[in-house]
């Protein structure tokens, strides 16, 4: 099974994202916080579950109608690129 390695990018954007929920509705940054990680931990049995990415050889999974996990697989590793809100321009 492949291992998860999270960016410094995607480790800071959701740290940014929670934050800044947490501030208007604590339990809802809670049980965003929560889905993102479940997301993110069911990755490796199905890697390629998610539609393919806006770059090429990503792939994003929409956690929540505002919120997309950005990642990369490869042979021994997903890769969390970015957690982003999809209105943000990306890439």
């Amino acid at each position: 099974m492949l291992a998860v390695r999270w960016s410094e990018e995607a480790t800071s954007d959701l740290v940014e994202i929670i934050d800044y929920i947490d501030q208007r509705n604590s339990i809802a940054a809670a049980s965003l916080h929560a889905e993102i990680l479940r997301t993110v931990e069911s990755l490796p049995s199905a890697p390629l579950i998610f539609r393919d990415g806006r770059v090429p050889g990503t792939h994003e999974a929409v956690v929540h109608p505002n919120y997309l996990v950005v990642y990369q697989v490869d042979i021994e590793f997903i890769d969390i690129l970015r957690v982003l809100h999809a209105r943000r321009e990306y890439p």
